[in-house]
């Protein structure tokens, strides 16, 4: 945005989730012509139930359009989606197949918008569509609900068991509605990066969020019994190589 001329306003997080009262005032004050929100939110994990954001699209100022990101919608809990009309004219809604449905490697993406917003972003859209495989893909992933259930009850159990690995080392795990756990190291952001670089240097790769004072957390991404086994392994000699 700050490449095409256009000014960046941050607002920082209440606690571990996104601010939506704070992010309408921003706009309300800067006139701000785009207002984004994720829910469910990363780096976080964290999320807002559907009537806030529902709540947030009543209460938009009449410049703004709200580009709200559901990448992590299909594992988020119930009550979670808010009802918006598929043809909000303030509200572009963003998902991806790359979650949920575990096709990362396909790279689709799609919005849900009124047909006229549909159409000036469609002016402005890499020309590069999407091939052919993905989208046949995509529509067979969309059929296939069962497996999407599934994948939502192992989201469910993996995200208990990083919970309860954190919880046994001395770490605070926040609620998750996405497919990964962030953990609240309980110091500052130089003992989070110092459990982070432990961590990969005995070969499982996690991330943390970059800026203060969420920096204190580490994020872990979920993965199956074998995967967690190693986690499992490596935090505690992790942790004790940081603390020392």
């Amino acid at each position: 945005m700050q490449g095409f001329g256009g000014d960046l306003i941050r607002v920082p997080y209440r606690g571990n989730h996104e601010d939506p009262a704070a992010l309408l005032d921003a706009a309300r004050k800067a006139q701000a012509r785009l207002v984004y929100l994720a829910n469910p939110d990363n780096p976080m994990g964290s999320h807002h139930p559907a009537e806030v954001i529902e709540a947030m699209v009543a209460d938009l100022p009449p410049h703004a359009l709200l580009v709200l990101d559901e990448a992590y919608a299909d594992l988020a809990p119930d009550g979670t989606v808010p009802a918006i009309a598929a043809d909000h004219p303030q509200v572009i809604r963003l998902r991806t197949f790359s979650k949920g449905y575990g096709m990362a490697g396909a790279r689709v993406g799609y919005a849900l918008a009124e047909p006229a917003l549909a159409g000036a972003f469609d002016k402005v859209r890499n020309h590069f569509g999407l091939g052919r495989i993905s989208q046949i893909g995509a529509l067979e992933a969309l059929r296939d609900q069962d497996w999407l259930a599934e994948v939502r009850k192992r989201t469910i159990a993996a995200r208990a068991r990083v919970s309860g690995i954190a919880v046994a080392n001395g770490l605070t795990p926040l609620p998750s509605a996405t497919n990964f756990v962030t953990v609240d190291c309980g110091r500052d952001g130089d003992f989070a990066r110092a459990v982070l670089r432990e961590t990969v240097a005995r070969g499982v790769f996690i991330r943390m969020p970059g800026v203060a004072p969420l920096d204190r957390c580490i994020r872990i991404s979920l993965g199956d019994d074998t995967a967690l086994d190693v986690l499992e392994e490596v935090l505690p000699e992790a942790l004790s190589a940081a603390r020392a």
